[in-house]
């Protein structure tokens, strides 16, 4: 497809979140579902570790993982969006839009299979299964979540929603 580059400025960025087919490219969304796991699996981590240190049940430790996921994914976004200039409220709305379906998306696989993997939500802190499960899980995560953000980037929506934040 030819492009009239009279009617629009091309950056290097722009090459490297979209293909020329219109989409995302699969760089741009592995390279945004790596900064997503990172929060999830930060807020993941620490939401099961504290839950099983303190021996709170099942539901409460996975609750508090996933609000901390979600704390921690939207924390990172904000903190580079905050670095371009942008005040709070903004950041914060940048935040929501660009990493809501890929930490829902990230949490359902994650917390799906540690709920289906036998005796993975009974594991403590010194079991191996515990730290294997939870490995697993983040992993399956993102090879689920990768093909969603390259969606959701494609369409100008989700991580597409940080680059113009980004210099």
């Amino acid at each position: 497809m030819d492009h009239d580059h009279t009617l629009h400025e091309h950056t290097a960025h722009d090459h490297t979140v979209h293909d020329h087919a219109g989409g995302a490219s699969w760089a741009t969304a592995v390279q945004a579902t790596l900064h997503c796991l990172t929060g999830c699996a930060v807020g993941e981590v620490l939401g099961m570790v504290v839950g099983t240190a303190f021996g709170w049940g099942n539901l409460p430790t996975t609750l508090l993982a996933i609000v901390l996921a979600f704390l921690f994914g939207y924390s990172l976004t904000m903190r580079g969006v905050l670095r371009a200039g942008v005040d709070l409220r903004t950041a914060a709305r940048v935040a929501l839009a660009a990493d809501t379906v890929s930490i829902a998306v990230m949490e359902l696989i994650d917390n799906g299979t540690i709920l289906v993997w036998p005796a993975a939500m009974d594991a403590q802190l010194g079991d191996a299964l515990f730290w294997i499960s939870l490995a697993v899980s983040l992993v399956l995560a993102f090879v689920v979540t990768t093909p969603v953000n390259k969606w959701t980037i494609g369409r100008g929506r989700g991580h597409a929603v940080v680059h113009r934040y980004h210099h």
